[in-house]
């Protein structure tokens, strides 16, 4: 079962993917030292963990952009 936030991520062209990883990369790279956001990127197309990470890290970024764009409805 998809969640909110998983929809809005599947709709192509809600946001763009540069934008979204613009909302988490400061909290990925604190959370993760040494790591950067494009780490994960590439070891997640081998990787199911690291594939696992990044889709719950996106799911993060696209909660972000829903809760920003209500904020600018209002």
């Amino acid at each position: 079962m998809k969640t909110y936030s998983h929809q809005h991520l599947d709709s192509a062209g809600t946001w763009d993917r540069t934008y979204l990883e613009s909302l988490i990369r400061e909290d990925f790279e604190r959370c993760h030292p040494g790591e950067t956001l494009e780490d994960l990127k590439r070891r997640a197309s081998f990787s199911r963990e690291d594939r696992g990470l990044l889709r719950d890290w996106m799911l993060v970024a696209g909660a972000r952009a829903a809760a920003a764009h209500q904020v600018k409805e209002r």
